[in-house]
């Protein structure tokens, strides 16, 4: 076992410095559990798992009380800021007044050094949404995947029609609102490889957004994600590389988060994400019925994966005491890949091992590399010939 050494000589061992100094970066808040679309590939109501069947459908005002009180506590405690996430289902089917009555709340427990943001498909946005979000200092991200064609792909209602146009209208009223420049926090998409990189990126610019950042598609070894033959395929890997190629050629490019960060660790930076890098990123998932998760995502592993064993609810026990407890340091130690191939990877300080979900495989649990491990050695390989060319042309 390690030890740490004070200059007192006091013996204390790396787990205490943990249990005594717990660190969050990201709170996701799930504050509906219910969304207003269905998209054929969503974690949450199509990959297997069934919790959000049982819960109440929004998260009552006593929960968000007791999420406010132990933010402040946290807030209080711990050295470094943390972003706040208000996530679903669809957060904004809570209407305009709890949606009002939260961020108040939130407000006047946290001063605007804390980021709030609002991640959203985009249908529900209206002038008097964003008027609450300004007051309160909340941004608002938009997912959507694309031109028509992709985005209605996957992107569908319950009548099992297209949403795109009904998202694009959010994001006119979201452009057309006079604090536009704050209120803004970009677009979210995940790739659909068959798609054309370059009319994608095109498209996202015509939307004038600020920035923008691409997921992989959920998946693992056992449930390959849509659109990728077999795990050592590189379906995805082509697609970026595509992507970085426009991203890399364009003058006045619009900003996109999972190449700048790549980029950044190559020329000998560091980020905090998760999924990326080697970081010990620390986010807890508060479900709308007020129980402590770990990150939702895990729920397309197996059904109840993203659950601890002994879980609390934030109206019940404290948050401080939870993600300082023995569990919830395990499951952030879960980041770190633990295969053979990971630990002895020359790239492995660039993507972490990637997503924890997508190292699932039946029988041998999270123990493997990323389902995308072939998709992120094409992408690093590409990128890393682009920066050694960019530097010989600038010698």
């Amino acid at each position: 076992m390690f030890l740490l050494i004070t200059e007192h000589t006091t013996v204390i061992t790396v787990a205490d410095k943990i249990f005594h100094n717990p660190q969050l970066d990201t709170i996701l808040i799930k504050l509906a559990s219910r969304c207003n679309i269905n998209c054929s590939y969503c974690y949450v109501y199509n990959m297997g798992d069934s919790n959000w069947s049982s819960m109440e459908k929004q998260m009552t005002e006593s929960t968000m009380v007791a999420i406010a009180k132990s933010l402040a506590e946290l807030a209080d405690f711990q050295n470094q800021k943390f972003s706040i996430v208000l996530h679903g289902g669809e957060p904004l089917l809570i209407g305009a007044k709890k949606l009002d009555f939260l961020l108040s709340l939130l407000r006047d427990s946290l001063n605007e050094e804390y980021p709030i943001s609002i991640q959203t498909n985009g249908i529900l946005i209206t002038s008097e949404i964003l008027d609450i979000c300004s007051k309160n200092r909340t941004s608002v991200a938009v997912s959507i995947d694309g031109y028509k064609e992709i985005n209605d792909r996957f992107r569908i209602g319950h009548n099992n029609k297209g949403t795109f146009d009904q998202v694009v209208k959010g994001i006119d009223i979201l452009k057309s609102h006079s604090d536009h420049e704050f209120l803004n926090a970009g677009l979210l998409a995940v790739i659909d490889p068959s798609s054309d990189a370059e009319k994608i990126y095109s498209f996202f610019k015509e939307l004038e957004a600020p920035s923008v950042d691409f997921l992989y598609k959920d998946g693992n070894h056992t449930i390959l994600p849509l659109g990728k033959a077999t795990v050592n395929s590189t379906e995805y890997g082509e697609w970026m590389t595509k992507l970085l190629n426009v991203y890399l050629n364009d003058k006045n490019p619009l900003p996109i988060r999972i190449l700048d960060d790549m980029l950044k660790v190559l020329l000998g930076g560091t980020v905090s994400k998760e999924g990326m890098g080697i970081t010990d990123y620390g986010i807890a998932i508060i479900d709308t019925n007020g129980v402590i998760m770990k990150n939702d995502t895990l729920k397309s592993s197996f059904d109840g994966a993203d659950k601890f064993k002994k879980p609390i609810n934030i109206k019940d026990g404290k948050l401080l005491d939870f993600i300082a407890s023995k569990e919830f340091n395990e499951y952030r130690q879960m980041q770190r890949p633990s295969s053979e191939k990971c630990l002895d990877c020359p790239i492995l300080d660039i993507c972490g091992g990637g997503m924890i979900l997508h190292r699932w495989k039946d029988g041998a649990q999270f123990n493997n590399p990323s389902v995308y491990c072939s998709d992120q050695q094409l992408l690093v390989e590409n990128m890393s010939q682009l920066i050694s060319k960019f530097y010989q042309v600038n010698a």
